[in-house]
């Protein structure tokens, strides 16, 4: 904080020296040093702004009762860097302790996305250059993962509009999960090369029947209520009550956690937005728990030709076009983190994130989905039966000194 008062009071100096550059320019030649230093300031200043603009992607406030986690990057639909990872870790652990914070709330600015993800284009572009800033970010995000389910503070996520990947992490291992009829959760890494991480391999296993097991591995997209009926929120809010929900949450005064849920619960007995329709994937989860039930892809693949719905050959299209590696890898990660503990599924999806930064799968879906846009990723190997057992295992190998350790 003191860094960024004196950042502050530096930036209002240079800017009174703003418009000089442009006054020096009819400066004589004897008062070009002068001029060459006002230039100095005015390129420091800008740079003082940048520093400043990541300063504020994410707002870290105490309102009334609460500790308030503001994810402020609309324009990148709230994705996390390292820098807000950096900056949210110590605070959580600060609140947690802090005798006069009685609960956290986490949310996103914009309206349009709670948190879309990690920022994974620079992440593939620091593993491409071999950077400490790629182990850093998803050793840095586990470790947040962790803390959060860990907090002896009620946590509660407000979850409205995008939330994958990252952004399922900084609010899926917290107290309370609340989706709006704009909320949009799903878990598309296999698209690009990587594994649905941030803990995907704890919590996915643990929905009912094989839906997470459907969801990881197709990336389907749940939206409003049905984010609340698959058991990913515990509760269902109408988004234009989402501030006011928070503002009764700010004015409880020295509330337990039951006072917490009380509020929740009240606005989520409110709620009539699509009460009345049953679960979008209620009538292919009997389809869902058979055909993924299977111990390999290949079977998976094979149970949904044989099933022969359209439903089934939709999902087997869709499958199709994932990364081989990431669906091998992914599903023996969930059935693997189906009987471990988050911190033990966590340290084995940081050994998959090393290998996939190590490894072609994920940068080439980087390039395709997010930096050339083809949608035309050229996997490698390009063929399931191609990805053999040792592949796979590689994957899962310990990285000694290196391991995550809590």
């Amino acid at each position: 904080m003191a860094r960024f008062n004196a950042f502050k009071r530096t930036n209002i100096i240079l800017q009174h020296l703003e418009p000089l550059p442009r006054v020096a320019t009819s400066c004589p030649s004897s008062q070009n040093s002068c001029y060459k230093f006002l230039k100095l300031l005015f390129h420091l200043r800008k740079s003082m702004h940048k520093h400043m603009d990541g300063a504020g992607d994410v707002l870290l406030e105490r309102k009334g009762c609460a500790g308030v986690i503001t994810l402020n990057r609309p324009k990148f639909l709230n994705a996390l860097t390292l820098n807000m990872i950096r900056q949210i870790y110590p605070q959580l652990k600060k609140w947690e302790q802090d005798p006069e914070t009685f609960l956290i709330i986490i949310k996103g600015t914009g309206g349009k996305a709670f948190c879309a993800g990690g920022d994974v284009r620079v992440i593939s572009e620091a593993g491409k250059a071999k950077e400490k800033m790629a182990q850093d970010f998803f050793r840095e995000e586990y470790m947040l993962n962790n803390a959060i389910d860990s907090c002896q503070k009620p946590y509660v996520a407000l979850i409205h509009g995008i939330t994958m990947g990252g952004g399922v992490g900084v609010s899926v291992h917290g107290q309370f999960r609340v989706a709006t009829e704009k909320s949009l959760f799903a878990m598309p890494e296999t698209a690009i090369g990587l594994f649905p991480d941030v803990g995907g391999g704890y919590f996915l296993p643990r929905l009912q029947g094989k839906l997470g097991y459907f969801l990881a591995l197709t990336g389907f997209r749940l939206k409003g209520r049905d984010v609340y009926r698959a058991g990913i929120a515990t509760h269902f809010v109408d988004s234009e009550k989402l501030d006011m929900l928070e503002d009764d949450l700010l004015a409880l005064k020295s509330p337990s956690t039951a006072n917490i849920e009380a509020v929740l619960e009240t606005y989520h007995t409110q709620s009539k937005i699509d009460q009345g329709k049953s679960f979008i994937l209620e009538e292919h989860m009997d389809k869902i728990n058979s055909c993924f039930s299977a111990n390999t892809v290949e079977q998976i693949i094979e149970n949904l030709q044989q099933d022969g719905s359209s439903f089934a050959l939709e999902q087997l299209k869709v499958i199709n076009k994932m990364s081989p590696t990431s669906l091998k890898i992914t599903l023996r990660q969930l059935m693997e983190g189906s009987s471990k503990n988050l911190q033990e599924v966590l340290t084995m999806e940081y050994r998959l994130s090393q290998a996939c930064l190590e490894g072609h799968d994920f940068h080439e879906g980087v390039r395709a989905v997010l930096i050339d846009k083809d949608q035309s990723p050229k996997w490698k190997p390009a063929a399931l039966e191609e990805v053999t057992d040792e592949d796979v295992n590689n994957h899962f190998k310990s990285l000694g000194n290196n391991d995550l350790k809590f």
